[in-house]
Order: C-alpha cells, then sequence, then structure tokens
C-alpha cells in the first residue's frame, strides 16, 4: 500500500479507536437508572462518576499526547486499549458507587485519554489541503461510538444485566480496540534540520491564540456534557420511557456523526476559525431550545442539531492547531488545549445533578449550558482578525 493511501487506514484506525472508548464512556446514560436503583445514589453523586472520568480523559491528553509524540501513537493507544478493558471489567464487579469511581471513572478516564489525542494527532500529519476532512471522519468515532454506545449497553443489559453487559463491553473493547492500535503508523518525514517543521510546545502555550481555544473549550464543555448524562433521566422525568431517554442520548451521536462527515470539507472552503465559532453559537441555541421544549420531537430535535455542532467542532480543532502550530508537537498541543474541556466537564455534569437534587429541575443548568456556549464562541471571534497569530517556525 502506497504511503499515501495508508493515511486511509490511519484515519479508519483512529475511527474505530475513538469509536470504542467513547462508545464504552458514552454507555454511561444506559446505567444510570441501575446505579439509582442499585445504590441508592442521588444524581450528583452518580453524574461525578462520568464527570471525574470524563476530566481525567482530557487531563491525560496532554501527557498523551507529549508520550505519543515521544515514543510513537501505536504503544500509547495500546495501552489505552487496556485500560479501558480493564476498567469495564472491574466496574462490572463494583459493589458500591465508590468502587464505579475506582474503576469506571479512573480506568475510562486514563483509558480514552491515551487512544483519542494520539491517535487524532496521528491522522493529521498524512494530510493537507484535506485535512479537516480526514480529520472529522477520524473523529466521527466519537459520535460512533456516542450512538451506539448506550444503545448497545441498553440492549446488553436487558439480555445480562448492568454488570455482566458491562463484561461483554470490556471483550468488545479489546478485541476490537486492539486490532485498531496495531494499524497505528506515525508517518515518518524527513526535514533538512533533523526537526519537523511547527511551534514547539513550550513556544506555543505562550501564544494568545492557545489560551483563547483554551478558554473556549472551558466555556463550552461546562454545558456540553450535561445532556449526556442528564437528557435520558430528564426525558423520563418528563414522562416518557426509559428506552426514549437513552434513544436521545443516541441521537446526540447521529447528530455528531453528521457533524464529523459534514461540517469539516464545508469548513476547509468556509474558514475553520469563524464554522468553529459558528458551531459553539448553535450549540449555545440549541441549550435554549432544550430549555423551551416539552413535545418529544422537539427534544429529538435538540439532540440531533446539538450533536451536528458538537460533532464538527471536535473535528475542527485538531486541524486549526495544526493550521496554527504546525506537526512539530501537534498532539501535545491539542493534548494541553484539551484539559481545558476536562475543567468544564468535570464541573458541567456534576452541578446539573446537584441543582436537580436541590431544585427538582433542570432549568437552571440547561441556561447556564447556553451562556457559556455563547462566551466560548466570544472567546474565538478575535482570531478571526487573526489576533495573536501563531507563526510556524522551523
Amino acid at each position: 500500500m502506497s504511503r499515501d493511501a495508508y493515511g486511509w487506514v490511519m484515519v479508519a484506525a483512529a475511527f474505530t479507536l475513538m469509536f470504542v472508548g467513547f462508545g464504552a464512556a458514552y454507555s454511561f446514560a444506559a446505567f444510570f437508572a441501575a446505579f439509582e436503583s442499585e445504590f441508592g445514589a442521588a444524581r450528583g453523586d452518580i453524574a461525578l462518576v462520568f464527570s471525574v472520568a470524563a476530566f481525567l480523559w482530557f487531563l491525560c491528553g496532554a501527557p498523551g499526547g507529549m508520550l505519543a509524540d515521544r515514543y510513537g501513537a501505536r504503544r500509547v493507544a495500546a495501552a489505552g486499549v487496556v485500560l479501558l478493558a480493564v476498567a469495564l471489567w472491574v466496574a462490572s464487579r463494583a459493589d458500591s458507587l465508590g468502587i464505579l469511581y475506582a474503576s469506571y471513572s479512573i480506568g475510562i478516564g486514563l483509558g480514552v485519554g491515551l487512544t483519542y489525542v494520539p491517535s487524532v494527532g496521528a491522522v493529521q500529519p498524512w494530510f493537507g489541503a484535506n485535512r479537516a476532512f480526514a480529520s472529522g471522519l477520524a473523529v466521527a468515532g466519537i459520535g460512533a461510538g456516542n450512538f451506539a454506545g448506550p444503545l448497545l449497553a441498553a440492549w446488553w443489559i436487558a439480555l445480562f444485566g448492568w454488570r455482566g453487559a458491562y463484561a461483554a463491553l470490556a471483550l468488545f473493547v479489546l478485541v476490537l480496540g486492539g486490532v485498531a492500535a496495531a494499524l497505528i503508523r506515525q508517518k515518518e518525514e524527513r526535514f533538512p534540520s533533523g526537526v519537523p517543521k511547527g511551534v514547539p510546545l513550550v513556544a506555543a502555550l505562550g501564544t494568545t491564540p492557545f489560551w483563547l481555544l483554551f478558554a473556549s473549550l472551558v466555556c463550552s464543555c461546562v454545558g456540553l456534557f450535561v445532556p449526556m448524562v442528564h437528557l435520558a433521566p430528564y426525558a423520563t422525568d418528563a414522562g416518557y420511557a426509559e428506552a426514549q431517554g437513552v434513544a436521545l442520548v443516541s441521537l446526540i451521536g447521529l447528530g455528531s456523526l453528521i457533524g464529523r462527515f459534514g461540517i469539516g470539507g464545508l469548513a476547509d472552503r468556509l474558514g475553520r476559525i469563524g464554522s468553529l465559532a459558528a458551531m459553539y453559537a448553535g450549540l449555545g441555541a440549541m441549550f435554549l431550545l432544550w430549555w423551551a421544549a416539552s413535545a418529544y420531537w422537539l427534544l429529538a430535535l435538540f439532540a440531533v442539531v446539538f450533536g451536528i455542532c458538537y460533532g464538527a467542532y471536535v473535528a475542527l480543532l485538531p486541524t486549526i492547531v495544526m493550521d496554527l502550530y504546525g506537526p512539530r508537537a501537534v498532539s501535545g498541543i491539542i493534548g494541553c488545549l484539551y484539559t481545558g474541556c476536562g475543567v468544564g466537564t468535570l464541573v458541567g455534569p456534576w452541578l446539573a445533578g446537584v441543582a436537580f437534587d436541590s431544585l427538582g429541575s433542570y432549568h437552571l443548568p440547561i441556561l447556564a449550558g447556553a451562556a457559556f456556549s455563547f462566551a466560548a464562541a466570544a472567546c474565538v471571534i478575535p482570531l478571526l482578525h487573526g489576533k495573536g497569530k501563531a507563526a510556524h517556525s522551523g
């Protein structure tokens, strides 16, 4: 196979790694009711299981990316797959919420962190003009996992109970993820100076665009994961069946797939930073729709369009990093940016659960999600005018 053609194998491998990792993570929505029943816990405490996991996978993006830059993405991604499988297996044996924090939260967090950034970073150097499109295809694995994970988990819970479902997920992740990790290959490039073109990690951390993007990710992720955790219980509170609530979370994944496949190519032509700002603003508008909606079809519309905006912005960010800073430390820079997502994700779903436990309503966290999403759009607007533009260095 030619070197250029192998880039598409890389896309498929990265897609698969993100599919199994985020499928395992986003299956959490299907287990929410089982955890309420099994452990008699408050929603804030249950939501914190997911929040800690998401915080860790974003926090681990930086060291994961730097490890991939140093030792190769294949080894790092393979270690992540093993951690994911072990975490799911131990979670299947949990007899308390504390064990879930120690197994699911930590294991899923570390596992996703070691597969996500290294694999998406490894894709970037294989492409030039079509980078946003290729990146969108790769990270579509997140949307596919978001769509299939809750549905697959709900099916296996019905067949095997929630413990058996976690054991089945562990085997699924180990087999499929292991094959994908084996296919990851760094693109070997020769440079006259012996050093890849681009900005070193430390230098990138001193630029204005980095911190504007970082702030946008903190703001957006305060609200972004609230529906991933709380939309299903929100729907059951509104009188819909549990299966309908889980389906809404899967519709976010379906929309995410559309966003990752459909927006990247358009953004390559219209401008990636402007497209990112539009997607942030779209998330804010969808939160307002969720706040006003009661009919199921409106909740479904919210879920799909929210997913489109979410999927598109996740696909755009790595390409923007590559545009600004070049390939030299792309995985490390992406990983450091994603720590901003971790900050927002740690507090968002957890505080939404605490708000519900205190107020008996999700109205306040939904409106807060809208406000933070619009703030994220405001953070990147200065980049449209080239403020603090980062120049590639050799």
